[in-house]
């Protein structure tokens, strides 16, 4: 049974940066893509980030040049390293894991973590 633990989320100004941190149980993490999705209020879930088993990446436009996904296999943990952080990125942010190489994995999700800019 897949288990996701999201951490790190929490109120930062514009212009800052936070670091997010998935922890997962349960599977053989390095078989597994790992994405990273927000939702905010009134709006659909949007895809930010994946990193696949092989470590290709790919970004939601939103984000690209600024945001930055990578894993740690030894920890089975997922990072979100969010830099010039702007209101608009104000959401709860998710963790995704699907096993494989999907470049937007699908699978299991974890409850999530805030993240408010806010000045």
């Amino acid at each position: 049974q897949v288990q996701l633990v999201e951490s790190g989320g929490g109120l930062v100004e514009p212009g800052g940066s936070l670091r997010l941190s998935c922890s997962a149980s349960g599977i053989i993490f390095s078989l597994y893509a790992l994405g990273w999705y927000r939702q905010a209020p009134g709006k659909q879930r949007e895809f930010i980030a994946a990193i696949t088993a092989g470590g290709a990446t790919n970004y939601g436009d939103s984000v690209k040049g600024r945001f930055t996904i990578s894993r740690d296999n030894a920890k089975s943990t997922v990072y979100l390293q969010m830099n010039s952080l702007k209101p608009e990125d104000t959401a709860v942010y998710y963790c995704n894991a699907e096993l494989g190489w999907s470049l937007t994995p699908w699978g299991s999700w974890g409850r999530g973590t805030q993240v408010t800019v806010s000045s």
